[in-house]
């Protein structure tokens, strides 16, 4: 399969026409190879225009609904990026062609190391993946710029929050009551709100980042 090819398709039609007009956004997703951060046997279906589940509770999100989050996000150089549940890596070795420096936290001790390897043979020297719980966060290298979280939460990630710079964004997808919107949170002080950007396709929730359910009696 040629790779490069799928990649190139990828940006002129899922990403492009999808209103991601930030030629960085654009150009760094063209040079990321999506199918190295997948398992062997789903590497052909690195560029199919559907979210790819490659481990438990690990989804690579559709290159449109990705590329959105990330221009929702807007990183700027020279920001300290948090990439909460970074899985395999994808989202860490994007962020990581559009700002300083990159920390990234994943829960499965094996999937963090995988990352590591991935990211350090594609020549990434400002990314760093670290095994430990993504709703924790990483409070001794905040506070961040912006964190990223590339999947679906249930609810307000307070923790994550709270290591944020003032004026600091989260960009994640938020789902409530079956329906899943892209956008970022701000804070402002001790101020924190949420701007919807965009209608997502994803109903995949991070477990940690889902709401536990109540019975009513």
């Amino acid at each position: 399969m040629d790779y490069q090819t799928a990649r190139r398709h990828m940006v002129d039609s899922q990403v492009r026409p999808n209103d991601v007009t930030d030629l960085r956004i654009q150009t760094a997703m063209e040079q990321t190879p999506r199918e190295v951060f997948l398992p062997m046997e789903l590497r052909d279906q690195a560029y199919v225009e559907r979210e790819i589940t490659y481990a438990p509770g690990r989804q690579l999100l559709r290159a449109r609904d990705f590329a959105k989050l990330v221009a929702a996000a807007a990183p700027h150089p020279g920001e300290i990026v948090l990439n909460a549940v970074c899985g395999s890596g994808y989202s860490t070795a994007v962020l990581a062609q559009l700002v300083e420096m990159v920390v990234a936290i994943e829960s499965g001790e094996k999937l963090a190391g995988a990352a590591q390897e991935t990211l350090a043979s594609l020549g990434f020297s400002n990314a760093a993946v670290i095994t430990g719980d993504p709703w924790a966060g990483v409070p001794d290298q905040g506070p961040f710029d912006l964190i990223f979280v590339g999947g679906a939460i249930e609810k307000q990630p307070d923790t994550l929050l709270a290591q944020l710079k003032d004026g600091g964004r989260l960009a994640t997808i938020l789902r409530k009551d079956g329906i899943s919107r892209g956008g970022v949170y701000r804070r402002s002080g001790g101020a924190i709100a949420f701007t919807e950007v965009f209608d997502a396709a994803t109903s995949a929730v991070i477990p940690g980042f889902d709401q536990q359910k109540s019975f009513v009696f």
